[in-house]
């Protein structure tokens, strides 16, 4: 017999939110790794019982803000507020600065200290270069669901939209002083591991369970939490998490992302509800799409279809953006979701990045917007940033 996971589900599609923070010395740029002694500042808040508001992540450069659980977009980024202001002065007491990339522009990932905690250590020891090397940032959305038979379509459904999640944040361009000619290179960096990338497409629960006791009995994981899928089931959370996000530079972003998520989500829980079958993407238009995206971001052409039908990803944001907009609204996270038109506006984080790259600023220049967005909750483009020398 396959073992039993039990779902806890939630009541309604609640919300919660993992933010992976940069800690950045305020005079080099350079990553710090002193997230021990960041959080050691902040007890009332790293020691919370189960549930801390800020936590350590593999490496000792980021801070990880979580939120409670929320019921809307508004209060979780209302929560995320509060920890992160509490973080920032901390932070500035040390000379250190935050900020949000899917990677950091200059730091080299060999400088990078494993936190202190077993778990980590035991991820390294198996996975050796492979987890070394994740000196990345990213942005994790759990949407609470009714019931545990509705996890699986649910995340078989959101696997149509990698692309969508990917491209609106990818903010990773850069990897150790070079441009990767990637619009996301931590997609590539974290997706190596041998349990990521995206998710198994299975018929239903008992699939769900069957497979992780085929992954245990074979020694592949010692706990389905070592299953880093981009979108995954969270049976203690009684939550689907979507983890495809990359770091995101503004609250505005995260918020954006929050709402997708949780409009998503909620749209196809009502469909079930309903009686209808969802739709479930072929695993190699899933995979093939999240390349896309992963290279070319917004301007990815993505496949729409099982026979190989394909359109431009910015066109089929602005149709997605405005079907989700009566669930948003009926939700109340309209304006966050409309943050999104903006980015398809304005540019993407990685666009951001470039643009400022291709007006003479230097990658310090890069990391210095990254702060700035995130400590005046703006986007940050042409023109806005002193360059060195000039």
């Amino acid at each position: 017999m396959a073992v039993a996971i039990d779902f806890n589900a939630s009541k309604g599609t609640t919300l919660g939110i993992e933010w992976e923070i940069q800690l950045v010395d305020a005079e080099t740029r350079h990553l710090r790794q002193d997230a021990r002694e960041v959080l050691a500042a902040l007890p009332s808040l790293s020691e919370d019982g189960d549930n801390p508001r800020v936590r350590h992540e593999l490496m000792e450069s980021t801070v990880e803000v979580v939120t409670g659980i929320c019921d809307t977009v508004g209060e979780a980024k209302a929560d995320l507020a509060g920890t992160l202001a509490a973080l920032r002065a901390a932070a500035a007491e040390r000379d250190i600065a935050l900020a949000c990339t899917g990677t950091h522009p200059i730091s080299d990932w060999r400088d990078a200290v494993m936190a202190p905690m077993r778990r980590y250590a035991e991820l390294i020891e198996e996975m050796q270069w492979l987890a070394r090397r994740i000196q990345t940032f990213g942005v994790h959305v759990h949407v609470g669901v009714s019931d545990g038979a509705k996890a699986i379509p649910i995340v078989n459904a959101l696997s149509s939209y990698l692309p969508h999640f990917l491209a609106l944040t990818a903010s990773s361009p850069f990897w150790s002083g070079s441009d990767t000619g990637l619009a996301s290179c931590r997609a590539i960096v974290f997706g190596q591991l041998p349990t990521a990338g995206p998710p198994h497409l299975l018929d239903d629960w008992a699939a769900f369970e069957d497979y992780m006791d085929t992954l245990l009995r074979s020694q592949t994981i010692r706990s389905i939490k070592e299953v880093w899928w981009d979108i995954r089931p969270h049976p203690d959370f009684g939550t689907v998490e979507i983890r495809m996000f990359d770091g995101i530079p503004t609250m505005r972003e995260v918020g954006m992302a929050a709402a997708l998520c949780q409009s998503l989500v909620t749209l196809f829980e009502q469909q079930i509800d309903r009686g209808y079958t969802l739709p479930r993407p072929a695993a190699w238009v899933v995979r093939d799409n999240k390349w896309r995206a992963t290279r070319y971001g917004l301007d990815a052409i993505v496949i729409t279809d099982d026979t190989g039908n394909t359109a431009p990803l910015r066109d089929d944001l602005y149709e997605l953006i405005r079907e989700l907009e009566p669930v948003a609204d009926r939700l109340g996270c309209a304006e966050e979701l409309k943050v999104a038109g903006e980015v398809l506006e304005h540019g993407a984080p990685y666009e951001r990045q470039r643009a400022i790259r291709a007006e003479g600023g230097t990658l310090e220049n890069i990391v210095d917007a990254a702060i700035t967005e995130l400590a005046e909750d703006r986007f940050v483009t042409l023109g806005e940033v002193a360059y060195a020398g000039t």
